[in-house]
């Protein structure tokens, strides 16, 4: 008999991901939430769910067997009838999405990339190699992959790759997500201070990580980290288990040598000689842009070869196939002459990786940033000082408005604040509004400029529109 499976808050990125893993395995699944936009829409209508707009009671269909509850402020049965009805009639059956993903996943060789930047590049670049390679992997990602039609599958009975969150797992679970897979191996990218509004000290962020390292060391699994960022080095330091190393720094187990940046304008890519120990392995090559992407791959490098998962010669391939993800540096509105990319600006450390990427492979060009602060850890008041260098090296910066939602949370910054504080160490900085993003083209030359959107929002809901824009005002000939 079919098992019935109902999602509240099924219009989340993890949420509607999980909804396809339990298809997958059988399971007739439901699902509800406020509104259903791009692109989470496009999705579940893709996998053949038309999710209940709007929380009520009778939205649980009788029978159900599991019901998963997102992690969302509004969810709560204080103000939600059908949260209520689902903690007071079917307790028992409830469970939070990360919990859903340890069962489903109980029976797989687990792999946890974590970290507070890089984990969902890391996890799509793995999982591709797996796939390349003809490896079976079954994995979660928490963004859109390239080359993949899901975020999430359960693959063949290769090993189960996770992009560990070590966001909140549910509003009754403050637990990091992360904490319920119990892999056998963590890929640590960083551990640089993130989610202020949730972890509001460096060491209070810390806690969740060394309580997953300390779990994989009672099961003796292996860390591997980046010895590039202080954090996740000291944690590899101290970790007492098997470990690996990768960074571009010296003394790595696994690092890249003879590093020559590609020309995206020629289609030339980028470069490299990866170092296993004494070992060269030469002749690697990628699109992605930066020498974070390197680094990147030698990360990746340190799970597929030295766990044997992948040979050199499988490995080299699978990267030079590598297409990356949607937001993280990607070209945009194709049909134009204008250069444009967009990057995953949620952090300092995001935004400043993407502004150095695009540098180096565009030196000659002016850098114009479109930039909106979304996330807590870019409006909240006590990081304004990330803005005195966070736009170092560009020319034009247009700032968006921050988002009203949750800013009675914590201590929200004004436009006017970023705006006066980023003016303060940068000569052209505007503001502009969703209407107005049509400024920004009209200051724009198509020989000259490249423009960097950054943000983990988008504008208002605008970004689309000025994407189509950009190739009205600039056909490519």
């Amino acid at each position: 008999m079919t098992k019935n499976a109902h999602l509240i808050g099924i219009c989340g990125a993890g949420m509607s991901a999980v909804a396809h893993l339990l298809q997958e395995q059988g399971w007739a699944v439901s699902g509800s939430d406020e509104g259903a936009y791009p692109p989470v829409s496009t999705y579940l209508e893709k996998i053949g769910l038309e999710p209940m707009i709007g929380h009520r009671a009778e939205n649980i269909p009788d029978p159900v067997d599991l019901i998963v509850i997102g992690k969302h402020a509004k969810l709560i049965p204080e103000s939600n009838d059908e949260v209520r009805a689902a903690l007071e009639q079917h307790k028992d059956k409830v469970k939070s999405f990360p919990e859903v993903l340890a069962d489903l996943t109980a029976t797989r060789e687990r792999m946890v990339v974590a970290g507070s930047y890089g984990k969902s590049t890391l996890t799509t670049l793995i999982t591709h190699c797996l796939a390349h390679a003809g490896k079976a992997p079954g994995w979660f990602i928490g963004a859109i992959p390239k080359g993949f039609e899901h975020s999430a599958s359960m693959g063949g009975d290769g090993p189960f790759i996770f992009e560990g969150d070590e966001y909140p797992s549910a509003n009754w679970d403050d637990r990091s997500k992360f904490l319920h897979y119990l892999p056998q191996t963590v890929l640590l990218s960083s551990a640089t201070h993130d989610h202020v509004n949730i972890y509001p000290t460096l060491a209070s962020y810390h806690a969740p990580f060394q309580q997953l390292l300390t779990g994989l060391a009672e099961r003796q699994g292996q860390l591997i980290a980046c010895m590039d960022e202080q954090y996740a080095a000291n944690f590899l330091h101290a970790y007492p288990g098997p470990k690996l190393s990768y960074g571009l720094c010296k003394g790595c187990n696994y690092s890249a040598a003879n590093i020559v940046l590609g020309d995206p304008a020629a289609g030339e890519p980028t470069r490299f000689d990866l170092l296993v120990g004494y070992e060269v392995y030469p002749g690697f090559t990628t699109t992605e842009l930066g020498r974070h992407a390197v680094q990147n791959i030698c990360g990746a490098a340190a799970y597929l070869l030295g766990q044997e998962l992948l040979t050199p010669d499988e490995l080299r391939a699978a990267i030079a196939d590598f297409r990356g993800l949607n937001r993280r540096l990607d070209r945009k509105a194709p049909a134009s002459r204008l250069v444009i990319y967009e990057g995953f600006g949620s952090s300092y450390e995001k935004a400043r990786a993407a502004i150095g990427a695009i540098r180096e492979h565009y030196p000659a060009r002016r850098l114009t940033v479109m930039f909106e602060p979304h996330t807590f850890t870019w409006r909240n008041r006590a990081a304004l000082g990330q803005y005195d260098t966070a736009f170092d090296d560009t020319g034009t910066v247009w700032l968006f408005a921050p988002p009203t939602h949750g800013e009675g949370s914590h201590d929200q910054a004004s436009l006017e604040e970023i705006e006066s504080r980023v003016r303060a160490r940068h000569s052209d900085v505007r503001s502009f509004t969703g209407d107005a993003m049509g400024e920004i083209l009209a200051d724009a030359d198509p020989q000259e400029d490249v423009i960097l959107v950054l943000s983990s929002g988008s504008f208002g809901g605008n970004l689309s529109q000025f994407l189509k824009d950009a190739e009205t005002h600039f056909p490519s000939d």
